[in-house]
């Protein structure tokens, strides 16, 4: 009886450690949750820049005064008649 006794906590030490610390098991069940969580944050920041990306792209398809901003902002165009100053910081 006593041996029996024995294998059977045995048995249950063994399904325990594995609930907890084996595949699929607690520990990883709440170490994936949390990379869920970290994935799910990630992806809600990558969808506002790409929400921003889009405005800009309709922005620039729609409204030629935004480009013509931009193509003297990042490509230094002048109109006719314009005279370009360029200002060197010391």
């Amino acid at each position: 009886m006593r041996a029996a006794l024995l294998i059977l906590a045995g048995l249950l030490l063994a399904l325990q450690y594995r609930l907890w610390f084996g595949d699929g098991g607690f520990v990883e069940n709440r170490r994936l949750q949390a990379r869920v969580s970290a994935l799910r944050s990630q992806v809600a920041e990558q969808e506002e820049g790409n929400r921003a990306l889009e405005a800009e792209v309709q922005d620039l398809k729609h409204n030629l005064a935004a480009v013509e901003e931009r193509a003297r902002r990042d490509l230094g165009m002048i109109r006719r008649g314009e005279i370009y100053v360029m200002v060197v910081p010391q």
